[in-house]
């Protein structure tokens, strides 16, 4: 049946967080929300959408209906990496060397401490930005606060009482320095141990403006290490609660946008079609006449759905606009398509390799795995723009003689004859072309072993791996374990979606 998809192309917080920090995440992310846009434009958005099917009647937004959908649609987008990425961490924003963003908060920036700077250098100095900046301090302090750190809570509002810190500033009592030891104290008590170092730091610095200047630096970090804390927190709560979430978020954007199932209505179209097809040509009776209605076979919901999203491992990424419920993990089946596709040259080439050489080396574990990996160094940048697989297979060939040759010699087998040589390099450089038909049998079985682990209801243990594929088996499996976790969360969240298209598109085959 696979063989036909090609042709319709945290840290920790800190040493005295516990587990209930879930409600300082909003304010958390909010000091990071740079960063997590980028995070989230980097997974989630897709190449040039072309060709929109019009089966909806075209209609005017206003700009704040496209605000609030956007709004929606990060919103669900964030939820989602959570749950699917479990590496998923805010990272602190940097910008690029020389940039004009760059240039711009640099000047900026200098002007601030400049300005501050001349105020404490005055006689006698004056203390208004110093006293807003500690009010900023305090106030991030208490954020980090969770509800039972009473006594901490105390401290800081005693210490940083800035109607206090006034009245000594205009007495010419107030003593900075003391405020500034107190603070990166009280940053040691409340940081991850992660920056334990940057905040030991801080007390060798004696000069008050480069000191406030690093206090800002640190604390922003510590932002984004309680926000990355307050994430790993809510990650198996949101687990329970992200399949209704993102149902919800996607129907108040279809509500908003109706033809936002335009792109999953012809994708599931074409693959109820390509699968009419392959049974259609089964059910032929011998001698080619055609078979009556009452003998074809039904198709299931659940087989087209499955078929369906095998397609999206030979998906044309540049030219055909992704179905809009799995767009967000479009970056995922992204990846795994290409790790598919060099898994497919991998086993192609050891097919060969293992079909020529003498009957036993294959059976040789220690050999086998020498020599998947030779091939699959040289196979590393193979989607990179550079990569040119024709004459990487020619490499290839020359050292799968090589080690062949040692092999045998070792084993004490007959040499490898230099016709055989050729033959095999010949057979290994042929494989560049997608037609070869060694190749399109190992991506025919690929395919069918997914579609078959699908079927199975992903239970273990793993379906037999079809014949060939035994030295690819672990890197096979790894695969159709991430595959088959895409799916089946994609299925939760958006299944009544498929099942309203499906009820409709079979009625008609």
């Amino acid at each position: 049946m696979s063989e036909n998809l090609d042709k319709s192309n945290a840290n920790e917080a800190g040493k005295s967080k516990s587990n209930d920090s879930e409600q300082g995440l909003e304010d958390a992310v909010e000091g990071a929300d740079e960063a997590l846009q980028k995070a989230i434009k980097s997974d989630s958005t897709s190449p040039q959408r072309v060709q929109r099917p019009h089966s909806s009647p075209p209609r005017f937004v206003t700009v704040e209906e496209l605000l609030e959908t956007a709004r929606g649609v990060t919103n669900m987008a964030l939820a989602h990496e959570i749950v699917v990425n479990g590496d998923f961490q805010i990272k602190p924003v940097e910008l690029p060397e020389n940039s004009l963003k760059k240039r711009v908060k640099d000047i900026v920036h200098k002007a601030f401490w400049d300005c501050l700077s001349a105020q404490l250098s005055e006689d006698p100095p004056s203390y208004d930005h110093a006293i807003k900046l500690v009010g900023e301090i305090k106030e991030t302090l208490l954020s980090f606060l969770l509800p039972g750190h009473t006594r901490l809570r105390n401290q800081i509002t005693e210490v940083l009482d800035l109607d206090l810190i006034k009245q000594e500033a205009e007495n010419g009592a107030l003593d900075i320095s003391k405020l500034a030891e107190f603070i990166i104290g009280m940053m040691g008590t409340l940081c991850a141990p992660a920056r334990d170092e940057e905040v030991k730091k801080l007390k060798d610095i004696k000069e008050i403006v480069p000191l406030f200047r690093e206090i800002f630096s640190v604390l922003d970090l510590m932002k984004v290490d309680m926000a990355n804390f307050a994430i790993s927190s809510i990650r198996p709560h949101l687990m329970q609660q992200s399949v209704e979430y993102e149902r919800k978020k996607f129907q108040e954007i279809l509500e908003r946008q109706p033809n936002s199932l335009d792109f999953v209505t012809q994708w599931l179209e074409e693959a109820s079609e390509d699968l009419m097809t392959q049974k259609y040509k089964h059910a032929l009776p011998v001698g080619g006449a055609a078979a009556g209605s009452e003998d074809m076979p039904r198709l299931s919901p659940v087989a087209v759905q499955n078929y369906a999203y095998l397609k999206l491992l030979k998906w044309d990424h540049l030219q055909r606009p992704f179905p809009e419920t799995v767009l967000m993990d479009q970056s995922r089946f992204h990846e795994l398509q290409l790790q598919l596709e060099q898994l497919t040259i991998l086993g192609a080439v050891l097919l060969v390799t293992f079909s020529m050489a003498a009957p036993g080396i294959s059976s040789q574990a220690d050999f086998a795995e020498k020599l998947k990996m030779i091939v699959k160094i040289l196979l590393t940048d193979m989607h990179l723009p550079s990569f040119h697989l024709k004459d990487v297979l020619t490499t290839i060939g020359e050292k799968v003689c090589l080690e062949v040759s040692s092999c045998l010699s070792l084993c004490g087998s007959s040499p490898f004859t230099m016709d055989k040589e050729t033959v095999l390099k010949g057979q290994i450089q042929a494989v560049a072309s997608p037609d070869d038909p060694i190749r399109r049998i190992m991506e025919s079985r690929i395919l069918t072993f997914l579609e078959t682990y699908l079927a199975s209801g992903h239970q273990k243990p793993l379906p037999t791996v079809p014949g060939g594929l035994s030295p690819v088996q672990r890197e096979l499996e790894e695969v159709a374990i991430k595959f088959a976790r895409l799916v089946n969360y994609n299925k939760m969240v958006f299944c009544p979606y498929y099942d309203a298209i499906l009820s409709k598109i079979l009625v008609r085959s």
